[in-house]
Protein backbone atom coordinates (compact mmCIF):
# COMPACT_ATOMS: atom_id res chain seq x y z
CA UNK A 1 0.00 0.00 0.00
CA UNK A 2 1.46 3.36 -0.96
CA UNK A 3 1.89 6.15 1.57
CA UNK A 4 -0.24 8.47 -0.55
CA UNK A 5 -3.13 6.00 -0.53
CA UNK A 6 -2.81 5.54 3.21
CA UNK A 7 -3.20 9.28 3.83
CA UNK A 8 -5.80 9.95 1.17
CA UNK A 9 -8.77 9.18 3.43
CA UNK A 10 -7.79 11.43 6.32
CA UNK A 11 -5.06 12.32 8.73
CA UNK A 12 -4.64 13.59 12.24
CA UNK A 13 -2.19 16.20 13.48
CA UNK A 14 0.00 13.72 15.34
CA UNK A 15 0.52 11.60 12.22
CA UNK A 16 1.31 14.67 10.15
CA UNK A 17 3.72 16.07 12.76
CA UNK A 18 5.52 12.73 12.83
CA UNK A 19 5.90 12.70 9.05
CA UNK A 20 7.11 16.31 9.00
CA UNK A 21 9.68 15.65 11.73
CA UNK A 22 10.94 12.57 9.87
CA UNK A 23 11.30 14.64 6.69
CA UNK A 24 13.18 17.40 8.56
CA UNK A 25 15.47 14.90 10.27
CA UNK A 26 16.25 13.13 7.00
CA UNK A 27 16.66 16.24 4.85
CA UNK A 28 17.94 19.02 7.11
CA UNK A 29 19.47 17.34 10.17
CA UNK A 30 21.41 14.57 8.43
CA UNK A 31 19.55 11.89 10.39
CA UNK A 32 20.17 13.45 13.83
CA UNK A 33 16.86 12.71 15.56
CA UNK A 34 18.11 14.32 18.78
CA UNK A 35 17.91 17.71 17.04
CA UNK A 36 14.32 17.24 15.84
CA UNK A 37 12.19 20.36 16.30
CA UNK A 38 9.41 20.49 18.87
CA UNK A 39 5.86 21.24 17.74
CA UNK A 40 6.25 24.92 18.55
CA UNK A 41 9.85 25.60 17.51
CA UNK A 42 10.06 28.33 14.88
CA UNK A 43 11.65 26.66 11.86
CA UNK A 44 12.98 29.66 9.93
CA UNK A 45 13.66 31.96 12.89
CA UNK A 46 15.65 29.22 14.63
CA UNK A 47 17.76 28.71 11.52
CA UNK A 48 16.69 25.10 11.11
CA UNK A 49 15.36 25.72 7.59
CA UNK A 50 15.48 28.64 5.19
CA UNK A 51 12.95 29.78 2.60
CA UNK A 52 14.16 27.14 0.15
CA UNK A 53 13.72 24.54 2.88
CA UNK A 54 10.12 25.64 3.37
CA UNK A 55 9.54 25.08 -0.35
CA UNK A 56 11.04 21.60 -0.01
CA UNK A 57 8.65 20.88 2.88
CA UNK A 58 5.73 22.18 0.79
CA UNK A 59 6.70 19.90 -2.09
CA UNK A 60 6.94 16.94 0.30
CA UNK A 61 3.52 17.71 1.81
CA UNK A 62 1.86 18.11 -1.57
CA UNK A 63 3.21 14.75 -2.68
CA UNK A 64 2.73 12.87 0.58
CA UNK A 65 -0.73 14.15 1.47
CA UNK A 66 -2.08 15.05 -1.98
CA UNK A 67 -2.76 18.69 -1.15
CA UNK A 68 -2.18 21.89 -3.10
CA UNK A 69 -0.67 24.99 -1.54
CA UNK A 70 -1.42 28.42 -2.96
CA UNK A 71 1.28 31.09 -2.91
CA UNK A 72 -0.73 33.20 -0.46
CA UNK A 73 -0.79 30.25 1.98
CA UNK A 74 3.02 30.26 2.27
CA UNK A 75 3.00 32.31 5.46
CA UNK A 76 4.35 31.89 8.97
CA UNK A 77 0.88 31.18 10.34
CA UNK A 78 0.81 28.02 8.17
CA UNK A 79 4.50 27.12 7.93
CA UNK A 80 6.13 28.61 11.03
CA UNK A 81 6.36 25.46 13.15
CA UNK A 82 5.82 21.73 12.82
CA UNK A 83 2.53 22.21 14.70
CA UNK A 84 1.21 24.93 12.38
CA UNK A 85 2.21 22.91 9.34
CA UNK A 86 0.38 19.85 10.68
CA UNK A 87 -2.78 21.89 11.34
CA UNK A 88 -2.53 23.36 7.84
CA UNK A 89 -2.33 19.88 6.26
CA UNK A 90 -5.22 18.51 8.34
CA UNK A 91 -7.39 21.52 7.43
CA UNK A 92 -6.51 21.16 3.74
CA UNK A 93 -7.46 17.48 3.84
CA UNK A 94 -10.85 18.37 5.38
CA UNK A 95 -11.67 20.90 2.68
Amino acid sequence: MSDVFRYAAGVNENEVESEIRKFIIDNFLFGDASAAPSSDQQLVQSGLVDSTGILEIVSFLESKFEIQTADEELAAENFGTVGTIARFVVNKKKS
